[in-house]
C-alpha cells in the first residue's frame, strides 16, 4: 500500500508542476546580450515553463536546437555575422589608435553612427517581413503564449509583444535610444551621468555643462539612427499618434541588468527590478591540467585576461607588447589571433576558457577584461580588482564606474604598450586598496534577502499569473513632453499672471485717473 501512494504522489506533484507551468515567446538579441538571456531561459525551462526562442536565420550564438526551448527561425540577415563583426572591431580598433584628434574622434562617432543606423534597418526590415507573414503571427496568436520576454538593446522585439498584445517583460539595460533608465524614469542631469559621459554623481560646473551637450548629443544619435526606422514602421502598423518609445515605456517590467553597487544613485519606477549579477555563481572545480597550472604559480596567483566573447583577437603589435611585460604571475589568456613571440613560459593561451571558476578560484588575483558587463559582474562576485582595456560600446563607460570606486586601473588601447600595461598590472596587484574595496562591492552584492536570479523568476511568474503589472507601470508615458514637464501648465498659470497683472495694472490707472479727474476739476 505504501508504495502505490508514493507512486500516486510522485505523479501529483508532476502534474501539479507542469500546471503552474507557462508558455513564455522569447525574441533575444545575439552576442553577449544571448549569454545572459540564456541563463534566465535555462532557469525558466528548470521551473516547468514551456520556451519559445525566436531568432534570424543567420544568428551567430543563438542555435536553433536546445534541450532549453523550441525555436521559430525567420529568414533574416538581422542577426550578428562573426565575420564582419570582426572586421568593424578591428576598425574600431584601428580608428581609436589613429590619434586623439578632434577629427579622429569625430570619424569614430561617425562610423558607430553608421553601425547603427544599418542595425536599425536590418533589424525593421525583418520585422516588416515578419508582420506581414500572416500565417506566422496567426500561429504565434494561436499559440497561448502566458509572457512575451524581449532584450530592446535592438528594439524589434518591443514591436513584436504590442503586435501581439501579449504581457511584456525587458531583460534590459539598453534600448534603441540608449541607457534604460532614461527611457523610463526621471533622470536629472545635474547629478545623473549620461552613459559614455565617463562622469560620476559629483560633477562640477564644467562637468554639468559636459553632461548635457553629451545627453544632447545621444537626442541627436537616436534622430540621425533610429527615428527614420522606427517612426515610420511605428506609424504604418500602430497609428499615426502613435510614437514607438510608448511601446518600450508600456512594458509590465523591466528586469535591469545593474544595480546601485555598479550604478550611481538615480530616480528609478516601481516596475524596475534590479538583478545584477544574476549570471554570477560559484565557482566549479578547473580540469585537473588548469588547476595543475593555476597550482603552478605558488604564492604569487593568476592573472585571467580575455575580452569577452565577440573580441577574439587584438592587433600583433598590441599582442606582442602585452606578452612582452614579464610578472612572477602565470597567466591564462583567451586568444584566438597568432601567438606572440614575446610570450613567456608563465602564459597559457586558450581559445576558451571557464571565466566565472577561474575568478572565483583562490589564487586569481587580477582579470584583465575589455569591460563588458558580464564579465565585470562577475569580477565584483568574485572580488577579483580589474586590468581595463576598454574597446566600444559601453565598455568604457563600466570601466569608468569600476575607477571611480577603486577598483579597476583602465588603459587606452589607442596607447597601451609594455611599459604602461606592465605598470598598470603591478600597480593592481600589489596597491592593496584595488582589492579591499571591491572585496567590500562583493560583499554588498552578495548581501540581499533573495538571489537577483530568484528574484527576476519571481517577476516574470508575477507578470504570467496576473496577466501584466499595470498597476507598477507609470502613466507619463502616454503624455507629451510637453505635458510631461508640465509646460503647459506652466504657460497657463503665466498667462493667467500676466491677465490678473494687466487687470490690475488697468485698474490703478482707471482709479487714478478719476482720483487725478476729480482733484484737478476741484482745484479749477
Amino acid at each position: 500500500m505504501f508504495q502505490p501512494m508514493l507512486m500516486a504522489l510522485a505523479v501529483l506533484l508532476c502534474s501539479s508542476h507542469s500546471v503552474s507551468g507557462g508558455k513564455i515567446l522569447v525574441f533575444p538579441v545575439d552576442g553577449s546580450h544571448w549569454i545572459n538571456m540564456k541563463v534566465i531561459i535555462e532557469e525558466l525551462h528548470s521551473r516547468g515553463h514551456e520556451i519559445t526562442v525566436m531568432r534570424p536565420s543567420d544568428s551567430w550564438y543563438i542555435k536553433p536546437e536546445s534541450p532549453h526551448y523550441k525555436s521559430i527561425t525567420i529568414n533574416s540577415t538581422a542577426g550578428f555575422d562573426e565575420e564582419e563583426f570582426g572586421e568593424f572591431v578591428a576598425t574600431m580598433i584601428r580608428m581609436r589608435r589613429e590619434g586623439a584628434s578632434l577629427w579622429a574622434r569625430l570619424s569614430l562617432e561617425y562610423e558607430m553612427l553608421q553601425q547603427f543606423y544599418e542595425m536599425n534597418r536590418v533589424q525593421i526590415v525583418m520585422m516588416e517581413g515578419v508582420f506581414q507573414n500572416t500565417e506566422l503571427i496567426q500561429s504565434l496568436q494561436d499559440a497561448k503564449y502566458d509572457l512575451y520576454l524581449t532584450d530592446p538593446a535592438i528594439g524589434g522585439g518591443a514591436l513584436l509583444g504590442h503586435r501581439l498584445g501579449l504581457p511584456l517583460v525587458f531583460n534590459v539595460r539598453w534600448t534603441v535610444r540608449g541607457e534604460a533608465h532614461f527611457d523610463i524614469a526621471p533622470s536629472p542631469l545635474s547629478y545623473v551621468p549620461v552613459p559614455l559621459a565617463e562622469l560620476t554623481d559629483k560633477m562640477t560646473f564644467p562637468q554639468r555643462v559636459q553632461n548635457i551637450l553629451i545627453y544632447l548629443f545621444t537626442w541627436f544619435q537616436a534622430w540621425y539612427a533610429t527615428d527614420p526606422h522606427f517612426i515610420p514602421f511605428v506609424h504604418k502598423h500602430f497609428g499615426k499618434d502613435v510614437h514607438y518609445m510608448e511601446l518600450f515605456q508600456a512594458a509590465d517590467i523591466w528586469l535591469m541588468r545593474n544595480d546601485f553597487i555598479f550604478e550611481f544613485p538615480r530616480p528609478t519606477m516601481p516596475n524596475v527590478v534590479y538583478m545584477s549579477g544574476f549570471q554570477c555563481k560559484p565557482s566549479k572545480p578547473l580540469s585537473k591540467e588548469l588547476e595543475d597550472f593555476v597550482q603552478s604559480s605558488g604564492e604569487h596567483g593568476v592573472i585571467v585576461m580575455t575580452l569577452g566573447t565577440l573580441v577574439e583577437k587584438l592587433p600583433k603589435d598590441i599582442t606582442e607588447d602585452i606578452a612582452a611585460a614579464q610578472l612572477p604571475q602565470k597567466v591564462i589568456w583567451r586568444h584566438k589571433g597568432q601567438r606572440p613571440s614575446t610570450l613567456g613560459n608563465n602564459t597559457l593561451m586558450l581559445d576558451w576558457l571557464p571565466q566565472n571558476d577561474l575568478l572565483g578560484h583562490p589564487k586569481t588575483r587580477v582579470f584583465v577584461a575589455h569591460g563588458g558587463t558580464n564579465g565585470i559582474q562577475e569580477a565584483i562576485y568574485h572580488g577579483v580588482p580589474l586590468v581595463g582595456l576598454p574597446l566600444m560600446f559601453d565598455q568604457q563607460d563600466n570601466f569608468s564606474r569600476m575607477k571611480a570606486r577603486g577598483v579597476a586601473k583602465v588603459l587606452d588601447i589607442a596607447t597601451v604598450n609594455k611599459d604602461n600595461f606592465l605598470e598598470a598590472v603591478k600597480e593592481v596587484l600589489y596597491e592593496p586598496s584595488y582589492r579591499e574595496k571591491m572585496k567590500t562591492m562583493s560583499n554588498l552584492q552578495r548581501d540581499q534577502p533573495m538571489k537577483p536570479l530568484d528574484r527576476a523568476m519571481f517577476w516574470i511568474e508575477f507578470v504570467m499569473r496576473h496577466k501584466g503589472a499595470k498597476h507598477l507601470r507609470t502613466e507619463s508615458y502616454k503624455m507629451s513632453t510637453i505635458q510631461y514637464h508640465s509646460i503647459d501648465v506652466m504657460a497657463f498659470l503665466l498667462a493667467v499672471i500676466l491677465i490678473l497683472l494687466t487687470l490690475v495694472i488697468a485698474v490703478v490707472r482707471f482709479l487714478w485717473r478719476r482720483v487725478f479727474c476729480r482733484t484737478k476739476i476741484k482745484k479749477e
